[in-house]
């Protein structure tokens, strides 16, 4: 999994923050279902105000989408 962090004008501890709770999300329950695609994250401005469960919510969502019917195809 690839992570871009741009800084949108926020500080350095508030990028750092949502790499490491997207990095959890992804360790918990995207590893899993990822397989051997690969994963590149680009984070927009609004994922700087988002609860860790929105962001959890819209991970797990596109990446369904994105992973859907790569078992097995």
């Amino acid at each position: 999994m690839g992570l871009i962090v741009p800084r949108f004008q926020s500080t350095a501890v508030a990028r750092n923050r949502l790499r490491r709770r997207l990095s959890e999300i992804w360790r918990r329950q995207v590893r899993g279902v990822q397989g051997g695609n690969d994963l590149i994250i680009r984070i927009r401005r609004e994922a700087y105000g988002a609860s860790f469960t929105d962001l959890q919510a819209t991970m797990m969502k596109l990446a369904a989408a994105a992973f859907r019917g790569s078992h097995g195809e």
